[in-house]
Parts: C-alpha cells; sequence; structure tokens
C-alpha cells in the first residue's frame, strides 16, 4: 500500500510480461525456433511416409498405398546388435500406427508450443529406440543426431519453450493443463 496526501492508495498491479524461455528474449526466440524445426523434422516424417511424397518415402511405399512406415529401417538393422529385437518389429501394424501417432502428435505439439512435455517424453523415447536399433553406430563411437535431438527435447520441455512464438503460454492456463502439469 502507498500513502499520498494522507489517504490509502491501493496500487494497481502492473502486468509483467512473461520472460522467455532461458529468461532472455534472444534466448527464448532461438529455442523457439529449434523447437519449430524439431516439430518439423518429425511431423515431415509422418507427412513423408504417409503418403510417399517422393524424398525419403517412394509413392508406391507410402502408407495410404499400403506400404509400412517401420519396414525400410527396421528391416535394416538386422546385422546390428539389437537388429533381432528390432527387425522383428518390422511391418507390424501397431508398430506402424504408435510410430506414425508419435511422429504425427511430436511434430504438432512441438510446432504449436502444446504439450512440449509430452512431445519431450514421447519424442525422446522414439529417437532413443531409433539410436538404439542402429547400435553399433557408423561414424561415431556413442553419440548420433538421435542423442542430440533428445537433449535438446529436454531442454525445451524445461525451459517451457512452448511459450515463445507458440501457444504454450496459453495452454498452460487452461483447466487441464492446471489440473495436470506434465500437459504443459
Amino acid at each position: 500500500m502507498a500513502i499520498t496526501e494522507g489517504r490509502r492508495v491501493t496500487p494497481v498491479p502492473v502486468p509483467v510480461p512473461a520472460a522467455a524461455p532461458g529468461g532472455r528474449p534472444a534466448a527464448g526466440y532461438a529455442l523457439a525456433v529449434a523447437r519449430i524445426a524439431i516439430g518439423w523434422i518429425f511431423l515431415w516424417a509422418f507427412l513423408d511416409k504417409a503418403f510417399g511424397w517422393g524424398l525419403a518415402t517412394p509413392a508406391k511405399n507410402a502408407w495410404v498405398s499400403g506400404g509400412s512406415p517401420t519396414t525400410g529401417f527396421l528391416k535394416g538393422t538386422g546385422d546390428n546388435a539389437l537388429g533381432g529385437l528390432f527387425s522383428g518389429l518390422a511391418g507390424q501394424g501397431w508398430v506402424d500406427w504408435l510410430f506414425m501417432l508419435g511422429l504425427l502428435g511430436v511434430g504438432a505439439a512441438l510446432i504449436l508450443g502444446a504439450g512440449v512435455r509430452v512431445a519431450a517424453v514421447a519424442g525422446t523415447l522414439m529417437l532413443t529406440l531409433m539410436w538404439a536399433a542402429e547400435l553399433p553406430l557408423a561414424t561415431n563411437p556413442f553419440v548420433d543426431d538421435h542423442l542430440v535431438y533428445s537433449v535438446v527435447l529436454v531442454a525445451l520441455a524445461l525451459a517451457d519453450a512452448g511459450d515463445t512464438l507458440g501457444i504454450g503460454a496459453w495452454w498452460g492456463r487452461t483447466p487441464l493443463v492446471r489440473a495436470l502439469p506434465l500437459l504443459r
């Protein structure tokens, strides 16, 4: 309370803009761009595998044409350390559905900036499984892009990176997310 000329005056709260992730606006925008870029990687993989737009997936192998989005990658892991496990999953309907829903969900959540924590967990799980399927790695004894993307996903979730250039701040205020903060 402030006192002005013998009267009590109740101060009016001044809204303070939320700090960008990382506490600095430039860091917030850099994290937002990283979030959107990784989201696009996931979403593009979904679109290309679903419709066979000819970059990684030929049209004849598209999911909508009866192709399996997991067969190409997982069948190629047969000679790897965990190849028996992963090549046995190739082409199974439930694996295809989980994989495609994961690509779509993680990609959409990251691009929108809502559900970044869930997307980070799901994306990290998917990427770690893909990393394990490729063991031993051909170009590095341990680290590849799957693990680097996983670390970035964790950082994005911890920084609430969906708030900058995304709908994360609004999403975080919804009753559902207030009740279940993991959905942030």
